[in-house]
């Protein structure tokens, strides 16, 4: 045998590679989230990635001294997640929501007597006139949700009633949240809603702050903005920047979730940027690959190098549907912490 460099009979040297035979992950009734979590760990590719981001999650929920900051992005509340990062800010594991006026839209629609529906995506060949026969009925679809429109009517009035009189002149989009949580809170139980009162209003209950930097992009930001036209109320974007920052300049510790990409990702990295200090844990849950060099799949790895995380910092980028992964993270830290 001839090693790299000619030498009969010798090793080749190693630096990379380090023994660590691959298991075989095992399923079994009644083994639990937890267990999932160990078992994938004993794989590799996708399964090794979501168990050692259980792994970073679960550490950063169970010390005291982390602020975890939670970006949520996408579909995710008309797509069933709502319950799940509801009850993680009423267990105290959010201490700073970023999302988009999307989820805060669809979030309050369910607080004040709406529902989305499961619905379809319409049969191969015949999409169009699957949507168009939706347009006819009033009904939007998000993949295969379906919301009818009354419900945008019921929220637009909710905002007109219960949240727009609150305020007179400029406010930070955080105060807006804020009234928000506040009105879904209380219609909610006034009007024995049975659907939970939400995101927005287990932040308000818990005073942990929602941010929503790109609230113009949604049906909450169009009806601020009409209500603007015909008032002095307006909304402040750059108001939060102190806002947010003041929560991560009075961290000890810092841990980063981000779910999905997008505006909600970056203002969560960005804001270790304007302090001393940056993220010491991270766990990302996107569909988007990294090689494309957009942000919504650029790995934590990339964020360490704009000083965004500590260069020791623990993190971990899960590929996949966050609808699947997400409460798979969640249920197995809790396993883990509990």
């Amino acid at each position: 045998m001839t090693d790299d460099d000619g030498d009969e009979g010798g090793e080749v040297p190693r630096e990379e590679f380090h023994e660590d035979p691959l298991g075989h992950a095992e399923v079994w009734a009644g083994m639990t989230v937890g267990d999932l979590a160990t078992e994938y760990g004993k794989a590799g590719i996708g399964a090794a990635d979501l168990s050692r981001a259980v792994d970073v999650y679960a550490e950063m929920l169970g010390r005291d001294d982390v602020t975890n900051f939670f970006g949520l992005a996408g579909a995710m509340v008309p797509g069933g997640m709502r319950s799940v990062v509801t009850e993680l800010i009423r267990d105290g594991h959010i201490d700073a929501l970023v999302t988009t006026g999307a989820n805060l839209t669809h979030d309050s629609i369910e607080a004040v007597g709406g529902k989305h529906h499961h619905g379809r995506t319409g049969p191969e060949g015949a999409e169009r006139e699957h949507d168009e026969q939706l347009r006819d009925e009033g009904v939007d679809r998000i993949y295969n949700v379906y919301l009818p429109q009354e419900h945008f009517t019921l929220f637009e009035t909710h905002l007109r009633e219960h949240v727009f009189p609150e305020f007179d002149g400029t406010v930070a989009i955080s105060e807006f949240t804020r009234e928000l949580g506040r009105a879904n809170s209380e219609v909610n139980e006034r009007e024995d809603v049975a659907e939970d009162a939400g995101i927005a209003a287990a932040a308000y209950e818990h005073d942990v702050p929602v941010f929503v930097p790109a609230i113009q992009d949604s049906v909450l930001g169009i009806q601020a903005w009409m209500h603007s036209q015909v008032s002095s109320f307006t909304l402040d974007a750059l108001a939060d920047m102190t806002n947010v920052t003041d929560v991560a300049f009075d961290a000890e510790k810092t841990g980063a979730t981000v779910v999905g990409g997008g505006v909600p990702k970056n203002f969560v990295l960005q804001t270790m940027l304007t302090v001393p200090e940056a993220y010491d844990y991270g766990v990302q849950l996107t569909t988007d690959p990294a090689s494309t060099g957009g942000l919504s799949g650029a790995t934590l790895d990339e964020a360490r190098s704009w000083g965004k995380l500590e260069k020791s910092a623990k993190n971990v980028t899960v590929l996949g549907d966050a609808t699947i992964t997400l409460p798979l993270l969640v249920a197995g830290a809790r396993d883990r912490i509990e």
